[in-house]
């Protein structure tokens, strides 16, 4: 048999967020995330997300995160196939206004907190480690509404009291955290990132960084709570990755690449190397960016930085230092040049499983800290057949060279915890809110007007991802 690269007790799973797949968006003392007053892609989403105060003021026909597809009251189905397919970790999140439906609450609302309770029993019962993400896209509404979101340095303290209470609570229930998902996505999408409008800011780049220091201070602070409250606790960092490539061997293009890439690690720099990088003081001064930093925030950040780095992969990007070159770009939430050497899926996201690969070397290289791949996958239009079967050959072929690869970097030498593919069920779409952009290995009978059945379905990847696990990643056909 061939020797696998996967070390022995690796976290294979699959991920998803409390925001796309839970629902039961007002159910039992829940208040609203951010999702829960965006429409579909259809009602004008995209416009919401980057208009939020207008978005709140905006009656919508239809909000897709309202119902989802139920895991609120299918979470055992779903956890019994995660199960069925050997998941061994299961990446999820914990919604905050679930927890604390306002933000700033002075009690946790109990009905959400055993919620969790019987989730992490559920994973419990079939041997899966939870992994959870603190805030995933979930600072509650009520803070943007009444304190302007991550803006404002309260929410550090707002954020602390929740994760004291989940720390407490999920202590020997949950070993890995993560502070907050793809924490570099503050500066695109604000509204997703950091509960905040920076339409109406004076300096937006100035804004968001404030709130991206508030956040990284959290943090810090969250790292160091989890840490005290039980030494058994892991806690992570999680980044939006994707390496950059230069368009051409022009000095200026590969300049131009490096620059694009240390507007991610930035984030990362600072919560596991502990210190905000040099490359920053300049970058600060040319955009007038003059952060508030208070006593003790800079000890903080160098005393309790993150255990592991997590992150997610798509694809890699391609960059250009000239303007005409640069006009090329699609709107995607990372401006990227279209790839000859590449495929693209059907949203226009390139394939480049060797720029994983890549990815992982580099900030393997750049940290020396154990990685965590917790999202990745093939967003597809899939069909049912007469028959019920469902033949995502493509979603397999995309997975399949991306595990591979993984193994190529483990070789090269790279400490990796685990796979968490995203959306290992199918949800709904963070960014366009559609239900018809599928990652998941089960099918959820649902479309983009919210119809169908929600019943559940196994694909062909399904079983051909049971396998991978079953072998630990050396049998891949």
């Amino acid at each position: 048999m061939t020797k696998s690269p996967f070390p022995e007790g690796f976290l294979w799973g699959g991920a998803v967020a409390a925001n796309q797949c839970e629902g039961a968006y007002l159910e039992d003392g829940k208040g609203l995330s951010p999702v829960d007053v965006l429409p579909s892609v259809e009602g004008g989403r995209w416009d919401a997300v980057m208009n939020p105060t207008k978005a709140l003021e905006t009656k919508y026909d239809y909000y897709p995160s309202h119902e989802s597809i139920d895991f609120y009251h299918r979470y055992k189905e779903d956890i019994a196939l995660f199960a069925e397919m050997g998941f061994k970790s299961f990446r999820l999140s914990i919604s905050w206004p679930r927890i604390f439906p306002n933000g700033d609450d002075a009690t946790p609302n109990e009905a959400g907190l055993e919620f969790y309770d019987r989730v992490f029993d559920e994973c419990a019962k079939y041997g899966i480690e939870p992994v959870v993400t603190i805030n995933h896209f979930d600072t509650p509404v009520e803070l943007f509404k009444n304190y302007g979101g991550w803006k404002n340095r309260k929410c550090i303290d707002f954020y602390m009291n929740f994760c004291e209470v989940i720390f407490n609570r999920y202590k020997g229930k949950v070993k890995y955290w993560m502070t907050f998902n793809e924490i570099n996505m503050i500066l695109h999408l604000p509204f997703f990132g950091g509960g905040m409008d920076v339409n109406g800011e004076a300096n937006p780049e100035e804004a968001k960084y404030q709130a991206a220091h508030h956040q990284l201070v959290a943090s810090a602070m969250a790292t160091k709570l989890a840490h005290e409250i039980d030494p058994e606790n892991q806690v992570g960092c999680m980044l939006a990755a994707g390496s950059t490539y230069a368009f051409s061997c022009d000095p200026k293009d590969v300049w131009k690449a490096m620059q694009a890439d240390r507007e991610g690690y930035f984030f990362i720099d600072v919560q596991a190397r502990g210190y905000y990088p040099s490359y920053s003081k300049r970058f600060f001064k040319e955009h007038n960016i003059n952060l508030v930093i208070e006593d003790g925030d800079l000890d903080v950040l160098k005393n309790h930085t993150v255990d592991y780095v997590a992150f997610s992969y798509y694809s890699s990007r391609l960059t250009s230092a000239d303007p005409e070159v640069m006009k090329e770009t699609e709107g995607n939430v990372f401006a990227t040049l279209r790839n000859p050497n590449l495929e693209a899926s059907e949203w226009g996201w390139q394939i480049d499983p060797l720029g994983l690969r890549i990815t992982m070397n580099a900030i393997y290289d750049r940290y020396q800290k154990p990685l965590f791949v917790v999202e990745n996958g093939l967003g597809a239009v899939d069909t049912v057949e007469a028959d019920g079967s469902i033949n995502d050959d493509y979603r397999i072929d995309y997975m399949r060279e991306h595990v591979r690869e993984m193994g190529e970097a483990i070789e090269d030498g790279v400490d990796l915890i685990g796979y968490t593919p995203w959306g290992c069920i199918d949800l709904v779409s963070a960014g366009s809110g559609e239900m018809k952009k599928r990652y998941g290995f089960i099918y959820v009978d649902r479309d983009n007007e919210g119809k169908g059945t929600l019943d559940r379905s196994k694909k062909k990847s399904f079983h051909w991802y049971k396998k991978v696990i079953e072998s630990n990643g050396t049998d891949l056909a």
